[in-house]
C-alpha cells in the first residue's frame, strides 16, 4: 500500500526522497511526509494530501541534511489527516518512524504503553509501533536495532520500516515482513524503497530484504541480519529497467500510456517462450515440473481483482486444452477457510505487483500441505515470485497507473502459453490445433495496434456516454470474465456503478435495472455462443435498454442490434479475451477524462495491496 522512501549518502537527501515520493505516490496518495537528520536533530514535514502538498508546504523552509526518510500514505488506522500523516515522532523526540503495513496487536500494546503514561497524537498503529520500540530501548537501556528486534519479535502484523535516531546521523535502521522493500547501493550512498522506480538513475545494483531480516544502512556500509541478530550476506541484483519505462512519455497519463503499451509489452511476453520455427513453447517453469503438473488432479488459481479476473479467462482455457480440472479462487477468501489441499495439487498464485498480501499467505498454506506453486508475477525479485516453485513473468515493465491494464493482458498472454504447453505435454491439444494457437498468439500484438488506432472512436463513444448514472457488462464463456474486468475498470475510474454479469444469467435478476437510460455493454465477438449473445442484446434492445458491443470484424449482425459498435480483428475464441478487454479500458480511461478524474490515481485505492 503505502510508499516509502529513504537515503543515506553525501548528496542533499529531501531531493532525493521527494522524487522517489512522487514516483511511489501510485501507492498511496492520502497525504505524505518527510524526515530529515539535520545537524543532530531531527526535522519532520508531513501534509494531508498528495506530494505536490507537501513540497507547497516544505517551500522556504530549511530541507537541508543528507539523510532522510519519507513516506506515502493509504490510510489504514486512522483518517488521512496531518497528524496521522508519516513520519511519526517518538514521545521524546528522539526517534521517527515510516511505517508500511498493520499492526494488528497495536491496541494491547497501546494500552499497555498508555498505563505507562504515553501519550498518542495519532490515531495510528505506526506511532504505536514507534513507541513500543522507544520504551523497549529505554527500559533495557540497549542499542536502537536491539530494541527493534525485540519489538518486532512482540507485534503481529505486517511491516516495513524504515527508522531515524536523532543520536545516530549517519545511519538508517529499516526491517521488512509481508511488504516489499529494496535497497540501491551506490558509491558511498544507499537508497531504500519500497520497489526500484526511486533508485533507476542512481544505480542498477539492488538488494531485495526478505522478511524477517533488518537491515542497518550506512553511507558505506549495509549490514543485514535476521531477527535472532545473525549476519546474512545481501544478494546483489542488477536491474533490468529504464528509467523512461517509469516516466509518461508524452501521454498525458500513464494509464494511457500504459493502454498504448501493450502491443509491446505482449510482444516481450511472447519473446523467447512462442517458437513458431519448431512449434513449441518453452517455458522452463514449466518443463521443470513437468512430471508433477501432467498428472496434477486440479490446478487453484488465486489471486485478488483484476489478477482474478485473469485467472477466470484461465479457468476455460486450461479446462478446454488440457481438460484438468481448474478453480479459481479469491486469495482474500481462501487464506482464511481450511481449503482441501492435498500433495501434488498445482496452485497457480496471479499478482502484478509479486505482493498481495492475501495471496502470498495462501500460497504459503497450500505450499505448506504439498501443493506445488507456480506463480504468474510482473515484479521480477518480488516475494510470490521467491515464495513460488516455479512460474513465469509476465515482462510488462512498471505499470504505475493504479487500475491494471497492460498487466492484465501479459497476464493473460503467460496464462495462455502456460495452458497450450500443458496441453502438448498431456496430449490434449492436437498438433493442428496447437500450430494455429502459436499463430493466433504471434498475431496478438498487431491486432492490438490495429483496435487502439481507432482509439478515438472510443473517446466519441465516451462522449455519448456521460450522462449514465450506471452500467451493466455481459459476456458468455471465456469473455464473461472480460465484462467483469470491464465493470471493474468503469468503477475504478470512473466511480460509477457498474455491474459485471454472465449474459445468460441476465434473465435472473439483472434485466430490472434495464431501461432507456441504462448502457449495457456486451463482449460479443464472434465464438460458438455468438447465436445466444445476439439474443441477449435483442432481449435487451426489447425494453429500451441502449446496447452497445464489442463485436469481430466481419460480423453483420450484431450492429443490427446495437445503437453504438468497436470492432475488433478476428481471432480464436481462446485469444479474442486479449483483443475484447482493449475498447473497455479505453472507454472507462475516456469517461474518467470527460469526467475530470485523477484516472492514475482513483479515489480510495493504492497499486500493491501488502495488507489485508
Amino acid at each position: 500500500m503505502c510508499g516509502i522512501v529513504g537515503y543515506v549518502g553525501d548528496k542533499n537527501a529531501y531531493s532525493i526522497v521527494i522524487k522517489g515520493l512522487r514516483r511511489l505516490e501510485y501507492r498511496g496518495y492520502d497525504s505524505a511526509g518527510i524526515a530529515l537528520h539535520q545537524q543532530s536533530k531531527l526535522t519532520v514535514y508531513k501534509k494531508k494530501g498528495k506530494v505536490a502538498d507537501l513540497e507547497d508546504e516544505v517551500v522556504g523552509k530549511d530541507n537541508g541534511g543528507t539523510v532522510g526518510i519519507g513516506h506515502t500514505r493509504w490510510a489504514t488506522h486512522g483518517e488521512p489527516s496531518d497528524k496521522n500523516s508519516h513520519p511519526h515522532v517518538s514521545a521524546s523526540g528522539k526517534l521517527t518512524l515510516v511505517h508500511n503495513g498493520i499492526i494488528e496487536n497495536y491496541a494491547q500494546i497501546k494500552a499497555e504503553l498508555i498505563k505507562k503514561g504515553y501519550q498518542f497524537h495519532s490515531d495510528t498503529d505506526s506511532e504505536v509501533l514507534l513507541n513500543f520500540i522507544e520504551d523497549i530501548q529505554i527500559n533495557n537501556a540497549c542499542p536502537l536495532e536491539e530494541a527493534i528486534r525485540i519489538a518486532l519479535r512482540r507485534v503481529v502484523g505486517a511491516y516495513v520500516i524504515l527508522v531515524l535516531d536523532e543520536a545516530d546521523p549517519q545511519t538508517i535502521i529499516a526491517a521488512r515482513k509481508g511488504s516489499p522493500l529494496v535497497i540501491g547501493i551506490g558509491k558511498g550512498e544507499h537508497f531504500l524503497a519500497s520497489d526500484a522506480s526511486p533508485m533507476l538513475e542512481y544505480t542498477k545494483e539492488v538488494v531485495y530484504i526478505n522478511d524477517y531480516e533488518l537491515a542497518i544502512v550506512r553511507p558505506d556500509e549495509l549490514i543485514l541480519k535476521n531477527l535472532g541478530n545473525e549476519r546474512i550476506t545481501p544478494y546483489v541484483q542488477k536491474l533490468d529497467l529504464e528509467l523512461s519505462a517509469i516516466e509518461k512519455g508524452g501521454y498525458d497519463h500513464f494509464m494511457l500510456k500504459e493502454i498504448f503499451e501493450q502491443p509491446q509489452t505482449i510482444q516481450d511476453c511472447l519473446r523467447g517462450r512462442l517458437d513458431l520455427t519448431n512449434g513449441d513453447i518453452h517455458m522452463k517453469g514449466i518443463e521443470e515440473y513437468a512430471a508433477q503438473l501432467v498428472i496434477a488432479p486440479r490446478i487453484i488459481i488465486l489471486a485478488c481483482g483484476t489478477s482474478w479476473h485473469a485467472g477466470l479467462v484461465a479457468e476455460y482455457i486450461i479446462e478446454e486444452l488440457c481438460r484438468t480440472n481448474v478453480e479459481v479462487e479469491y486469495a482474500s477468501e481462501f487464506r482464511y477457510r481450511n481449503p482441501i489441499i492435498n500433495p501434488g495439487d498445482v496452485i497457480i498464485a496471479i499478482s502484478q505487483s509479486g505482493e498481495t498480501a492475501d495471496t502470498l499467505v495462501a500460497i504459503e498454506t497450500a505450499k505448506a500441505k504439498g501443493a506445488i506453486i507456480l506463480g504468474v508475477v510482473n515484479v521480477v525479485g518480488s516475494s510470490i515470485a521467491r515464495a513460488s516453485h516455479a512460474g513465469a513473468y509476465t515482462h510488462a515493465g512498471p505499470e504505475i497507473g493504479v487500475a491494471s491494464t497492460k498487466a492484465f493482458t501479459a497476464q493473460l498472454t503467460v496464462l495462455t502459453m502456460m495452458a497450450l504447453k500443458l496441453a502438448k505435454l498431456k496430449g490434449t491439444i492436437t498438433t493442428e490445433r496447437f500450430l494455429h494457437l502459436l499463430h493466433e498468439l504471434q498475431a496478438v500484438p498487431q491486432k492490438v495496434s490495429d483496435i487502439l488506432e481507432n482509439h478515438l472512436n472510443i473517446e466519441a463513444l465516451a462522449k455519448k456516454l456521460t450522462e449514465a448514472k450506471g452500467f451493466l457488462y455481459l459476456g458468455r464463456g471465456v469473455n464473461f470474465p472480460i465484462a467483469l474486468e470491464g465493470a471493474l475498470k468503469l468503477k475504478e475510474i470512473t466511480y460509477l456503478h457498474a455491474e459485471g454479469y454472465p449474459a445468460a444469467e441476465m434473465k435472473h435478476g439483472p434485466i430490472a435495472l434495464v431501461d432507456e437510460h441504462l448502457p449495457v455493454v456486451f463482449v460479443a465477438t464472434k465464438d460458438a455462443y455468438h447465436e445466444k449473445i445476439v439474443s441477449n442484446m435483442q432481449e435487451i434492445k426489447a425494453r429500451k435498454g441502449r446496447v452497445i458491443s464489442v463485436i469481430t470484424e466481419g460480423d453483420t449482425v450484431s450492429p443490427t442490434v446495437s445503437e453504438e459498435i468497436f470492432v475488433i480483428p478476428e481471432a480464436d475464441e481462446l485469444i479474442s479475451p486479449i483483443l475484447s478487454v482493449i475498447p473497455l479500458q479505453l472507454l472507462s480511461y475516456y469517461l474518467g477524462i470527460i469526467k475530470k478524474l485523477d484516472v492514475d490515481k482513483p479515489r480510495n485505492l493504492a497499486k500493491s495491496v501488502t495488507v489485508e
